[in-house]
């Protein structure tokens, strides 16, 4: 297995799970994703069957997150967002605030607990009944300084025409 291949474990609408293996860079392929099994197989599952795709570190631990909301404000930048599933179950992360990075399949977003054995989440925007971004997080660096008053007390020495 070729090491740019992540574990993933797919959740399914009916609770239903599948574990193998994804490329990062184009799980979903025409509307589907493309999983290979642990037995080897590669098996193609629409997007409208999953709930979510848990990139996890390990299979032994298929349990579901424990912490699906942040107990404080997140301090990585990024999109702070709410997803409320259509069977009113609620998981909130980490996006990245890149319009390019948005995938027009769905969201990958980053679990409040990374410790845990989930690591990025992708949820089809299928499997959503609404999205709320709670919080746009960013560098404090980056934020725009408050234009200064020109200082008018210093003699100029050269004057531009």
């Amino acid at each position: 297995m070729p090491s740019t291949h992540k574990k993933v474990i797919v959740r399914k609408i009916g609770r239903d799970s599948l574990s193998g293996y994804v490329s990062p860079a184009n799980f979903v392929i025409e509307g589907k994703l493309e999983l290979l099994n642990q037995s080897g197989k590669v098996v193609l599952i629409d997007l409208a069957e999953i709930k979510s795709v848990d990139f996890v570190r390990d299979f032994s631990d298929s349990a579901a997150p424990t912490r699906k909301t942040f107990t404080t404000r997140p301090r990585t930048e990024g999109l702070w967002v709410r997803l409320r599933f259509s069977d009113n179950d609620v998981l909130e992360g980490m996006m990245a605030n890149d319009l390019v990075q948005l995938a027009p399949e769905g969201y990958l977003v980053t679990p409040p607990d990374t410790r845990g054995n989930i690591q990025r989440v992708f949820v089809p925007k299928s499997a959503l009944e609404e999205m709320i971004v709670l919080a746009v997080i960013g560098r404090p660096e980056l934020r725009r300084k408050a234009a200064r008053p020109e200082d008018t007390g210093q003699e100029r020495l050269f004057t531009e025409q």
